[in-house]
């Protein structure tokens, strides 16, 4: 029930029942400025903890942007460029998202404290004086009144007319006392409503602005964030075929000699200890020594261990150079220490003493330094495989097993990455190979399964004497890719290709042809181009030594196979430009890391939103992936099989043989799901959801020239042919022309372009289409849209049928 209402006629009586609606004004009147007390309390609190999170966040902020990657190599992929930069891209989003809540807290006090303190002390205050006034009033004026009544009649006349005039002039003063009491209590009551909501009412649309300012930042992330998600993938599914090789290597070097000699810059390097004369005798001191042959030049540093020194506790001096004179070992009996050999310089008088680790390695110096010792071969650390050759059998059998698998095995969950069983393969390979077999010996599919024949084929091509990229162009493969212009590297590896033997081509063009169909099946067998570039990038190129460093190149041989399948008309089928210069080795440069995409360059809008530089801020993405940890990307692919987050291909409606292309989906990329093999879990859900969710490669574009001559489907539109070779590409994020990081940084640099042009036209449908997403219109043949312009997605665009707006693929209308 309401607070009663106060009459100004009741202040008059004075009445007992006014006296107690009076009471209850005044004791909800103390309520509220109890209230707010406790609100202002609580506000400022809340203002303080947002200024320390304020605080903590740009703190937070600092630290990812002082921080700086280092990439094992020479050379970073632009997978790496991005991620090496993501904590500083991460660093300004967080300092967009502070900017505004300082804002927020800068106006809090004025907003909502102020405000709050200034009705409390100036309306509530103003009461509680109006109380003070009325009290006082009434207690003297009852007082005064009870003398008057205490006056005896027999008072002179004179005397009882002045105390009627003083007592009418009391009540005159308590009743105006009383009216404005009354006036001020009410109207305190009223101005609450709005003067004490008001300011919780700007604070709240403050603190609401402050969330929209992070709902859009989080919007314009989502292009990033999708992009450096791929970008994370690939470099973890490339971690894992690396880890794999110097794991292997790491094996072999643990079975090897522990004396063998790693390749080096030098002859023969390594400790050892030098004897030294000091006045109380000799002493052993431990030196790192290295040798040149061809100048005879030795050199030697004093390595000192020191308990919790720097640089793993090893101290290292100015190293000696000396020339090399002569050596020879020392005798067992001359010396009481075993593994010694003694050495002549030019730059000092009498001999060099000095120890080895063991005889083997004492037998390594002497033979490095021409020492008087007999000569022992480095002892070999990798046993050579069966060697195979590129020879008629090597052609035929390459030719039967990729018949073998167009045949019946293209589609299969995992081609070429799920390995067959050992002992079959390996039965295969002398079935086919024997010296008894025939050269044009065929492949019983009914005696060997699809893994065995895909592992045979691996098998070979691994085998091969010399990798079928040869050793020779080896390194001019990895540097071509290395380069910062993305149109070289294809011309680069073009050229390259041309160069290798006649044979070697022939056979990489019969399996890079395969591998562009099996790439088409990607939707079906997951195998994308970047997968499939993990599988075959050791595969078709080696490094002649094995090294740690070598292995660490295994990612741009990936990426060579995948500008292979990518360009694979233009390289085979095309002469490549006599101009293109050879690839030169290039030192790693930190300008590189300016070429990362990025979200803000530049000064914000004034409106201040945070804008990307490589979306327009007024761009919407139809993709809308909710951030998961990548270690969890399997149940996030799995998620999006559910969900209509991306535009599927709008194709013709069913009929003259297209059955079951009218569901084509987009080919997602699922690294993660390679690099942790859960394929049971992944096979299960892809067969019963033929339409995998798409990747951001829907926002990729090709150029026409550099797509396959051959219709892929003559049935389809010529655009939407060139569509479906784009969607069954993938791209691992590094950036190649015609990838899908190139195509969306010149699509973004067009869109000033785009809304020049976009202004509304008329069009008219040639075929009829049936959307698969809300977002997308279905429409009859002929069909006439209205207000026609590009979308932000490469071959769509917006437009009006029946009232409703949406995407319709561009190739399927005209313009009228």
């Amino acid at each position: 029930m309401g607070l009663p209402t106060l009459e100004f006629s009741d202040s008059y009586l004075d009445s007992p029942d006014f006296r107690e609606r009076l009471q209850c004004h005044e004791i909800e009147l103390e309520r509220t400025n109890k209230f707010i007390k406790e609100l202002i309390k609580d506000g400022s609190l809340l203002i303080g903890a947002l200024r320390n999170l304020s605080m903590a966040v740009q703190k937070f902020s600092q630290s990812l942007q002082d921080f700086q990657f280092e990439c094992i190599g020479d050379a970073e992929t632009d997978d790496e460029i991005n991620i090496a930069q993501s904590l500083k891209e991460f660093a300004r989003l967080l300092i967009a998202v502070e900017e505004e809540r300082r804002r927020l807290i800068q106006n809090a006090n004025d907003v909502l404290i102020a405000p709050l303190e200034k009705f409390r002390k100036e309306q509530i205050g103003a009461a509680k004086e109006g109380k003070k006034k009325f009290d006082k009033e009434s207690e003297k004026y009852y007082s005064i009144l009870e003398k008057h009544l205490n006056l005896s009649a027999k008072k002179k006349e004179s005397h009882l007319q002045d105390a009627d005039m003083q007592i009418d002039r009391e009540h005159q003063n308590f009743y105006e006392a009383s009216l404005e009491y009354v006036f001020k209590i009410q109207e305190v009551q009223e101005k609450k409503k709005f003067e004490f909501v008001e300011p919780l009412l700007a604070f709240l649309q403050g603190l609401f602005t402050f969330y929209h300012e992070g709902y859009e930042l989080a919007q314009e992330f989502t292009p990033y964030k999708q992009q450096l998600q791929f970008n994370l993938q690939n470099t973890r599914n490339n971690f894992e075929s690396t880890r794999q090789e110097v794991e292997r290597l790491m094996q072999r070097m643990k079975s090897a000699n522990q004396d063998y000699q790693p390749p080096s810059q030098w002859t023969m390097e390594g400790y050892l200890y030098v004897q030294e004369k000091r006045p109380l005798g000799f002493t052993w001191v431990k030196h790192y020594c290295t040798y040149d042959k061809g100048t005879k030049t030795f050199t030697m540093s004093a390595a000192e261990t020191k308990s919790g020194g720097k640089v793993n506790g090893l101290v290292t001096s100015s190293p000696e150079i000396f020339k090399l004179k002569s050596c020879i070992r020392r005798k067992t009996d001359s010396i009481d220490k075993r593994f010694c050999f003694d050495i002549e310089v030019s730059e000092r008088h009498g001999i060099i003493t000095l120890q080895a680790f063991s005889e083997s390695n004492r037998k390594l110096w002497l033979e490095a330094m021409d020492g008087k010792e007999p000569i022992y071969t480095l002892p070999a650390i990798i046993s050579k495989k069966e060697e195979m050759f590129l020879n008629e059998a090597g052609f035929n059998f390459v030719r039967k097993c990729i018949v073998a698998v167009e045949t019946r095995g293209i589609t299969i969950l995992g081609l070429y990455r799920i390995g067959g069983v050992n002992s079959k393969v390996q039965k295969l390979m002398n079935t086919i190979f024997s010296p008894k077999s025939p050269p044009d010996m065929d492949i019983d599919m009914d005696v060997w399964d699809n893994k065995t024949i895909t592992s045979g084929l691996k098998n070979y091509l691994r085998c091969l004497t010399e990798p079928l990229m040869t050793f020779k162009l080896h390194k001019d493969f990895i540097i071509a890719v290395k380069s910062d212009d993305q149109n070289y590297r294809v011309e680069a590896v073009h050229a390259l290709v041309h160069k290798l033997p006649e044979k070697n081509r022939e056979m990489l063009d019969i399996l890079i042809k395969h591998l562009v169909k099996v790439s088409l099946h990607s939707q079906q067998n997951l195998m994308t181009v970047s997968n499939l570039g993990v599988i075959f990038g050791p595969t078709l190129m080696r490094a002649q030594e094995e090294t740690v460093a070598a292995m660490m190149n295994i990612k741009f041989q990936n990426i060579v196979v995948e500008i292979l399948i990518e360009h694979y008309e233009k390289i085979f089928h095309t002469a490549p430009d006599p101009n293109i210069p050879l690839p030169q080795p290039q030192s790693r440069s930190a300008s590189r890391r300016s070429r990362a995409i990025c979200l803000s360059t530049g000064s914000r809008k004034p409106k201040g939103r945070y804008t990307p530089c490589l979306a327009d801020h007024d761009s919407k993405f139809i993709h809308n992936v909710s951030y998961l940890p990548l270690c969890s990307f399997h149940q996030w692919l799995l998620a999006r099989m559910d969900r209509d987050g991306v535009p599927s291909l709008c194709l013709p409606e069913a009929g003259n043989g297209q059955q079951g292309m009218d569901h084509l989906m987009i080919t997602c990329s699922v690294h993660s799901l390679w690099g942790t093999w859960h394929w049971p879990l992944l096979e299960d859900r892809i067969l019963s959801n033929k339409s995998c969710s798409g990747s951001v490669q829907s926002l990729a574009s090709i150029d026409a020239k550099d797509t396959p001559k051959a219709a892929l489907n003559p049935e389809l539109p010529p655009k939407m042919r060139r569509r479906l070779r784009l969607d069954t590409a993938s791209s691992n994020g590094y950036q190649r022309p015609g990838s899908v990081v190139a195509a969306r940084a010149q699509l973004f640099e067009s869109a000033g372009s785009l809304k020049q042009t976009s202004s509304g036209r008329q069009a008219k449908a040639m075929y009829s289409c049936k959307a698969e997403h809300s977002h997308e219109l279905s429409f009859p043949q002929g069909a006439i849209f209205s207000n026609v312009y590009p979308s932000v997605e490469p071959g769509w665009l917006k437009a009006t049928y029946e009232g409703k707006t949406g995407l319709v693929p561009e190739n399927y209308v005209v313009f009228l």
